[in-house]
């Protein structure tokens, strides 16, 4: 199978999570046809639903190479703003259209295509895999955390790992990811007494303690930044009381805010700090909840960097700046594992009507994973 018949036949695979429809098994039967041991993992409970993972390796030695992504996809959205059919795949003057591919059926589709290439043609001391989820759009509960802890109790043991994440910003190949900020999102309620707005000293506003707390943490300096990293920020993204009369002053306010991190902090540096707050505002007015969605992190692995820079160089003539920046990506949990660096297509149009990518650059993609592979194993 070319290229971009693989991916065309991944984009007319509707999986906007947590559906599959054939993905996993469609990469599964490509992988297995190369030469690779191929396992495909069901997750379910953790309180989430059912997801189909694939682990395949060729090889039994070190090192060890994983090539990670996921097949699941948002959803479309209103179709009607579409050019084309978001799950036909279809090529219009160079340019191919679909949900999913940027984000990130198209780095799968030129990393299964490299890999296949590769140890069809040459003869190397060490082993490929690939980690493929069905649950990285969403919760991510059932996919690659889930793949990794299994690895771990099988005595797999990963060397490093590239993440197709849409990496490129401007232009194609200007940009690697070499870690991540971490996330963390607060959901907070304040409990006071409701009362009549004009006998205020018979009731206890949850407003005020509310108000006072956002702000104090909002105006907090958390950090400059560093040489890898922006600096810390804190985003309020919901305030609710849910009083439907102007007269009355409420018994409940609650807020919804999110704190992206650099490595200048951890998740339990920054909820002391927001407790700290609440405590002296609030005191035991107040009911503090968290989500984690990932620790910061910045890979250090020199050459892992370097080889894929020289790799993007090679095929493009660009020189690959490294960038911590965006949003959160499974390369959050491989990096407990093994160093852990991301690239891939430009992300301008992920996850947007229209998503879509140049030929052009996927099969370039294709020659810089494959470049990577010749220099990882020093072909």
């Amino acid at each position: 199978m070319q290229l971009i018949p693989l991916l065309q036949k991944l984009i007319a695979c509707k999986s906007i999570t947590p559906t599959d429809d054939g993905a996993i098994d469609l990469i599964y039967q490509v992988l297995k046809e190369h030469g690779f041991n191929c396992e495909i993992m069901t997750f379910s409970g953790n309180g989430s639903y059912e997801v189909k993972n694939l682990y395949a390796r060729f090889g039994s030695s070190s090192p060890h190479i994983c090539f990670a992504g996921h097949t699941d996809v948002v959803p479309t959205g209103d179709i009607s703003n579409w050019k084309f059919d978001p799950f036909t795949g279809i090529i219009n003057e160079g340019i191919i259209y679909g949900r999913g591919v940027v984000d990130m059926k198209g780095a799968v589709s030129a990393m299964i295509f490299a890999a296949c290439k590769f140890v069809k043609a040459s003869q190397f001391s060490g082993s490929i895999s690939f980690l493929i989820t069905g649950d990285e759009e969403a919760e991510g509960i059932n996919g690659t955390k889930q793949v990794l802890n299994q690895l771990s109790k099988m005595g797999e043991k990963l060397d490093a790992c590239i993440v197709g994440e849409p990496t490129s910003t401007i232009n194609f190949g200007d940009t690697i990811k070499v870690g991540r900020r971490g996330s963390i999102t607060f959901y907070l309620k304040i409990k006071g007494t409701q009362g009549h707005v004009a006998y205020p000293h018979n009731a206890d506003n949850p407003i005020n303690y509310i108000i006072k707390i956002l702000n104090a943490a909002k105006i907090y300096n958390l950090d400059q930044g560093n040489e890898f990293f922006d600096p810390s920020n804190l985003e309020i993204t919901s305030v609710d009381v849910g009083n439907s009369a102007d007269n009355v002053i409420p018994a409940l306010a609650s807020a919804t805010f999110n704190i992206r991190f650099n490595n200048n902090h951890t998740s339990e540096g920054l909820i002391n700090f927001i407790k700290s707050i609440c405590d002296d505002i609030a005191l035991e007015k107040y009911e503090l909840k968290y989500r984690i969605s990932g620790e910061s992190f910045l890979t250090e692995s020199s050459e892992l960097i370097n080889i894929l820079q020289d790799s993007i160089t090679k095929i493009t003539g660009k020189q690959a700046a490294l960038s911590t920046s965006g949003g959160t990506s499974d390369a959050r949990f491989i990096k407990d594992y093994c160093p852990v660096i991301e690239f891939g297509l430009l992300n301008s149009t992920a996850h947007k009507a229209d998503e879509c990518s140049s030929v052009e650059h996927i099969e370039k993609l294709e020659g810089i994973y494959r470049q990577f592979l010749v220099k990882f194993f020093k072909i």
